[in-house]
């Protein structure tokens, strides 16, 4: 049947039962925001900004699983996105974008708002498209879907010129499951015989990690974000408690693993605990399930688990030995070869490598006081007055890495945070993603005055669309994480990072429709948890921290794992 560009992608979004799009409209996507009137099934969350757009859309997918779209137009509209896609890159997250150029006759003479999106996304995108045939348009948005959420996840951007909305091509409804093998590349995976599915794990190489498990009297087990993202957390719990091995978790793969568990260690790396970096420099085993070893984890890499055999299990090949030396490696999803695992493995015991493990195990204090509120006290409280199912979205700092380490968070999707790019003013747009896409759950967005203020115009999108998100703010007046490495490394000078400025964070939220509060001690903190959760309401919550609040451990970047800078 004939259709317009437009309502041919708008008939591929349903294809691929979208039921929500995150965008923000102007003069290049017109005809793709007059078709969406069109299809009442697709919610619009029209946000404040396309960064908070796409944030969304990745929050959107990380809480649910699904991949997340959103929409913007050309020129500003797409480079709005950029730190979006970034973000979604980095920590794989699966995420559609759809922009609008300028019509084709007009690209590359420096039109209107015209950019190379195309150009610019290629290094932070899996792969991306300029669609110069309405022809070509269905099968494009189908393959974008089967790369976006196959494999190792990540972004794709479709990039449409305006002509290209508005003409008539043909088009025919095709099954799902027929999507990945549609396009260009689809046909040419189909002449090199693969596709879009997981790798099948090597079951020789199964059988390896096996026989290297049952000869180790120190295993370690590291949990990343490859566990979240392919949603192993069962499978995952399983081998742990089968090998009876300690747990250390990454910033990603925080969920991937009970963090009540008593096989947990806490973070690993740069800010990690004492028990989990001091296994890591004393195992003679190290399984890696999804993670990338990053130079946050793997801080010196050359004698990262120096006395250890490390077994790297990843879906994707090129990071495999990329970062660290690797004994023994396996290639696929993590929930695959954890079950090939757990089907072919005993019950083990060690317990005396584990009472080592966790005689370093130690909490964190903070001094009180009478005028402040401590980072153990708020997140104390939040843990037990928060539903155990809430969703926590954080921005980027010491908010982030105390909320971290001091939440137990217990399944997949249950943090949303931005690890591999620390995007500051992630958080927010990323709640209302989760909000939208979880709406029985309570969703708490933390975050610091630093990364609040870079897109709190957000607010305006949670109060329209009455989204009952929790925003409770670190607020110490300054940019508190760069200001911890000055108090370190430069002598206590402090260059650009004291905020002693507005906005009044209270008064803000009132603007904006949405109920402030500023809490001082934890009973007022208790009092507007409670308020806000019982009642269903978006909130912020202001609470005043001391200046010079440390994130307690610490290792320098370069350095060895054990040699604490700050402890």
């Amino acid at each position: 049947m004939q259709m317009t560009g437009a309502q041919i992608l708008m008939e591929c979004l349903t294809e691929q039962r979208v039921d929500t799009i995150f965008g923000y409209p102007g003069g290049t996507i017109l005809n793709v925001y007059d078709e969406l009137l069109n299809y009442p099934g697709i919610r619009h969350i029209l946000t404040a900004h396309e960064q908070g757009a796409c944030h969304a859309a990745d929050g959107y997918a990380r809480s649910t699983g699904r991949v997340g779209v959103c929409f913007a137009t050309s020129g500003p509209g797409a480079t709005n996105l950029v730190t979006g896609i970034a973000t979604a890159y980095m920590d794989s997250s699966p995420i559609v974008c759809v922009t609008c150029n300028v019509g084709l006759p007009l690209l590359g003479k420096d039109s209107f708002q015209e950019v190379d999106i195309t150009g610019v996304t290629m290094p932070i995108t899996k792969c991306n498209y300029l669609v110069r045939d309405v022809n070509d348009l269905a099968d494009t948005v189908r393959e974008a879907f089967a790369i976006a959420r196959s494999g190792r996840p990540g972004p794709v951007l479709i990039d449409i010129p305006k002509n290209v909305t508005l003409a008539t091509g043909e088009y025919e409804p095709l099954s799902r499951g027929q999507h990945g093998m549609t396009g260009k590349l689809g046909q040419l995976m189909k002449r090199s015989s693969q596709d879009f599915k997981a790798p099948e794990p090597d079951y020789r190489d199964i059988d390896i990690l096996c026989d290297m498990i049952r000869a180790s009297e120190k295993p370690l087990v590291i949990c990343g974000g490859g566990v979240v993202r392919s949603r192993a957390d069962w499978e995952f719990e399983e081998f742990a408690n089968r090998i009876d091995a300690p747990v250390g978790i990454t910033v990603m793969g925080a969920g991937g693993f009970r963090g009540l568990n008593k096989l947990a260690t806490g973070l690993v790396g740069m800010h990690g605990s004492q028990a989990s970096n001091m296994a890591v420099d004393a195992c003679d085993l190290l399984i890696a399930v999804g993670c990338r070893f990053s130079d946050r984890v793997a801080l010196k890499p050359s004698s990262f688990a120096q006395n250890a055999k490390i077994v790297q299990i990843d879906i994707d090949r090129s990071e495999i030995n990329k970062n660290v030396e690797t004994a023994h490696h396996i290639i696929g999803d993590a929930k695959r070869v954890l079950q090939l695992l757990n089907e072919r493995l005993e019950q083990l015991d060690h317990t005396p490598w584990k009472d080592y493990v966790f005689s370093f195990k130690t909490v964190t204090e903070y001094d009180e006081a009478d005028d402040r509120l401590t980072p153990s006290q708020v997140l104390d409280a939040i843990a037990r007055i928060v539903p155990r199912d809430a969703i926590f979205t954080t921005d980027v700092g010491q908010h982030q890495m105390w909320a971290i380490q001091h939440l137990h968070f217990e399944y997949s999707g249950q943090l949303v945070t931005s690890g591999g790019f620390g995007t500051m003013g992630f958080g927010l747009g990323a709640a209302i993603g989760a909000q939208v896409g979880n709406p029985d759950k309570v969703v708490l967005h933390i975050t610091g005055d630093g990364s609040f203020r870079m897109n709190l115009n957000e607010l305006s999108t949670e109060q329209f669309y009455n989204l009952p998100i929790i925003t409770v703010l670190f607020n110490n007046g300054a940019l508190g994480m760069v200001r911890q490495w000055q108090t370190l490394t430069c002598d206590g000078r402090y260059s650009q990072t004291t905020l002693d400025r507005g906005p009044d964070f209270v008064k803000l939220a009132e603007a904006y429709g949405i109920a402030g509060r500023r809490v001082a001690d934890v009973s007022q903190l208790e009092a507007a948890l409670h308020e806000a959760i019982d009642g269903g309401r978006g909130m912020v919550i202001d609470c005043a921290i001391a200046t010079d609040e440390l994130v307690r451990p610490m290792v320098s970047g370069g350095s060895h794992i054990t040699e604490f800078m700050v402890n």
